[in-house]
């Protein structure tokens, strides 16, 4: 499915066809997180636990930072 970007003000935004918005219970005015990926972005519903989850990661990559590239590499 292709959704197409468009100038909003000074921002660029898109519109999701009714399908998706019903399938997935989106509504005006809903946050969804955006997660970056190496292959792409990904688009989640917004899920507080997961936030506090990304947030516990980034604390613990930061401080076991070399530990972290260690096991990276295998």
């Amino acid at each position: 499915m292709e959704i197409k970007l468009r100038k909003v003000g000074n921002s660029i935004g898109t519109t999701f066809p009714k399908e998706i918005l019903d399938k997935f219970n989106l509504r005006e005015g809903d946050t969804l997180t955006l997660v970056v990926m190496e292959d792409g972005i990904k688009l989640m519903a917004y899920d507080p636990e997961f936030e506090q989850v990304m947030a516990a990661y980034k604390q613990g990559a930061s401080q076991y930072r070399n530990a972290m590239r260690e096991l990276a590499d295998g």
